[in-house]
């Protein structure tokens, strides 16, 4: 099976054109804002508080995850400066869009004098629904590709020339990473919401760090497939340090919410009558 981009433009209204790319995002974001509203429901949260909550999330997640790639591209940038706005062409790295997002709602929930545990576990069981579907934005911008694959490989994806990197040249068809990286989204996303409904009362802050777990996981094999890696640290790219580091940050904070859950379940527990 071949997978090839239609093109970047999905229509042109006057002068302005219509880009797959923002538009799987805008679509991720609204899909998984109304199931976070149906889990917010059953936590008897505040649908109000929840949009206002995932739009301001949401715009400083764009922020942070173009400014995390700038960083990584500060070479490129400094003698393009005006490129760091051309967000439509792609160009945001999720690891500072989680750190954009995540202090931007910390700091929205602390102003309203709410918790902030259970408004993260609503959120980290969704946001994975709308990064597996903003993954085919780069599927419409033939970008974020891995490594060549040979022409019998039975799923690939058909990179046009314009858009291979110039020591690949001579290859037609890559690994879809984006649909790899989608499809492991999308099953991040089964596995919370039904854990949030079963499960994530007795542990508020759990479902959160699972997310960021999970995704972790998956960045760190996926990441080994692709070839645009534009920064490194001791010869490793950057984004598998930045998932590795996250994957253990949030490990250390499962651990500390089940055992503060399994001490309240301890002491919540009448004690055995005396013989």
């Amino acid at each position: 099976m071949i997978l090839e981009s239609p093109g970047a433009i999905l229509c042109q209204i006057g002068p302005f054109p219509v880009r797959y790319y923002g538009m799987m995002i805008g679509l991720g974001f609204v899909i998984a804002l109304f199931f976070a509203g149906k889990l917010a429901k059953k936590m008897a949260l505040s649908p109000d508080t929840l949009v206002s909550l995932a739009l301001y999330s949401f715009i400083f997640g764009i922020v942070g995850a173009r400014l995390y790639y700038v960083l990584l591209s500060l070479g490129h940038f400094i003698h393009h400066p005006l490129q760091i706005f051309a967000t439509w062409n792609g160009g945001l790295a999720i690891h500072g869009g989680i750190i954009g997002g995540v202090i931007a709602g910390c700091l929205y929930l602390r102003s309203k004098k709410l918790p902030i545990l259970p408004y993260a576990d609503v959120m980290g069981a969704c946001i994975p629904l709308a990064q597996a579907l903003g993954r085919w934005g780069n599927f419409f911008n033939s970008e974020l590709y891995g490594l060549p694959v040979a022409e019998n490989f039975p799923l690939k994806l058909h990179i046009p020339i314009e858009y291979r990197l110039p020591q690949y040249q001579a290859y037609e068809y890559f690994h879809p990473t984006f649909l790899y990286e989608s499809v492991w989204d999308f099953l991040i996303f089964l596995f919370l919401y039904f854990y949030f409904i079963k499960k994530n009362k007795d542990a508020p802050g759990m479902t959160f760090f699972m997310y960021l777990a999970a995704y972790s996981i998956g960045r760190i094999f996926i990441e080994q497939l692709r070839i645009d890696a534009v920064s490194y640290v001791f010869n490793v790219p950057t984004p598998i340090l930045a998932s590795a580091a996250t994957l253990v940050f949030s490990l250390c904070a499962m651990l500390n919410i089940y055992n503060r859950a399994q001490r309240a379940q301890a002491l919540s527990q009448p004690p055995e009558a005396e013989n």
